[in-house]
Formats: structure tokens, sequence, C-alpha cells
């Protein structure tokens, strides 16, 4: 499966940011299994997800510093690149 993401490095933190339907992002439970089966994939580093509803505007779930760093950037400022996962 393709998916959309990012691995970021900021202030001696590493952590990956995954695109997902905003479904996702706004039901808790969805998201702490999404986020628990994605770890793996990124050698156990903190994930957080990210959807956007329709005017493009991201929301986050995940870690709480790391959902408060990314909320003050803007989308393009992160460096989404195409990971595969089975």
């Amino acid at each position: 499966m393709k998916i959309e993401a990012a691995v970021i490095k900021e202030q001696g933190v590493t952590f990956a940011v995954v695109v997902v339907k905003k479904s996702v992002v706004d039901n808790q439970f969805e998201s702490e299994r999404v986020i628990r089966a994605l770890m793996p994939h990124f050698g156990n580093i903190p994930v957080v997800l990210m959807g956007q509803d329709y005017r493009g505007r991201a929301y986050y779930r995940g870690r709480r510093d790391i959902v408060n760093f990314l909320s003050r950037l803007h989308i393009s400022q992160i460096p989404w690149r195409e990971y595969y996962v089975s």
C-alpha cells in the first residue's frame, strides 16, 4: 500500500506524519489503531496522523507536543514523500 508521509527531526525529536482521511483523525479509537499499525514501518518513532477538511485545513492526531509543533506549520512546509507499507 502506498501512503504519503514525512519523517521529520526537530529539536532532537524524530517523528513521522502520515496523511489519512479526516474521519480517521476525528475518531480517537481508529486513530490509535492506525498509529499502532504504522509505527513499526517507521522504526517505532512517534507517528502523528494528518487529515484535511474540505477547505484543505490540516487536523492532527498524535503526541500533543508534536501536534502543537505541526499546527504552527503550513502543510507545504512538511517534506512529504511516498512510502510503501505492507
